[in-house]
């Protein structure tokens, strides 16, 4: 399989540092994505999936101005209502396999973030975005007759309250970085040249956390939360039980118990015998 430091994609930059892969859309002029796009982000998510030297994604822009714009219009002239609709399928299949690989995604969002762009980053596990009234954030699919068609409709509604959502799309509105945020649709807002900082300050926290527990994590909440309740619990025991008697477990238990600091990473890389303090 191949790594993530061996991806070579067109129309996105990748770096590996320290266990956080980079991942930034790039397709000047507005990163409006199309098939091709989808594609790549496909195969860079299933890379993720299998590689344990990435253990968060920061997932943003080589564009200093445009997170994305969505879909690119001019492939909506130029394809069948067939061949979009394909593309629309697989742009909600990326955003599942976001949603179900279990490592954590961090949107950060510098630049104007409307459309499936703004579902791109809704696929994310945090969203940060940077605090500058010149950038755009909305979903305006139905100035063009259309619905937010790449998850939109079922993931904002899931961040933010239904209603609020609804309004949102059936109007087209705008929103400012700060509205958003207050909103919910955005986790963290700080200035522009401050927001990359901050999301890998994050990152790295999570880094040090034991892998397989945060996976787990994860997954209980985005797979759970579509289940009924008494499903939801059995999932997460089942999530639980993976985790009980394993080696992180063990160095958990140690160190609470021995009053230390853990050493996950080390326990996972095969550096440190779990329980050893040494």
């Amino acid at each position: 399989m191949q790594s993530f430091t061996e991806l070579d994609l067109e129309y996105f930059e990748t770096n590996l540092d320290d266990h956080v892969g980079y991942l930034r859309l790039n397709r000047p002029p507005a990163n409006a994505h199309h098939i091709d796009v989808l594609l790549e982000l496909q195969r860079a998510v299933e890379v993720i999936r299998f590689d344990d030297d990435v253990r968060v994604v920061l997932f943003g822009s080589a564009n200093e101005k445009i997170f994305s714009t969505g879909f690119d219009i001019g492939v909506l002239q130029e394809k069948s209502g067939q061949q979009i609709g394909y593309a629309s399928q697989t742009s909600k299949e990326v955003i599942m396999k976001i949603r179900t690989t279990d490592t954590i995604f961090i949107a950060m969002v510098n630049g104007h973030c409307m459309g499936g762009g703004l579902e791109l980053a809704l696929a994310c596990d945090f969203r940060y975005v940077g605090n500058d009234d010149d950038y755009s954030v909305g979903m305006p699919e139905v100035h063009l007759g259309l619905i937010a068609g790449e998850a939109g409709t079922q993931l904002l509604p899931r961040y933010i309250d239904r209603s609020t959502a609804l309004k949102m799309m059936i109007t087209g509105e705008t929103l400012t970085p700060e509205e958003a945020t207050e909103r919910g649709i955005f986790d963290e807002i700080h200035p522009p040249e401050e927001i990359e900082d901050a999301a890998r300050e994050f990152a790295d926290q999570i880094v040090q956390k034991p892998n397989l527990a945060v996976g787990n994590n994860k997954l209980a909440v985005n797979e759970g939360l579509e289940l009924p309740l008494s499903d939801a619990l059995a999932h997460e025991r089942e999530l639980q039980n993976r985790l009980l008697g394993s080696d992180i477990a063990k160095e958990g238990v140690d160190a609470y118990l021995g009053k230390r600091d853990p050493d996950f990473l080390a326990v996972e890389k095969g550096e440190k015998e779990p329980g050893n303090a040494e």
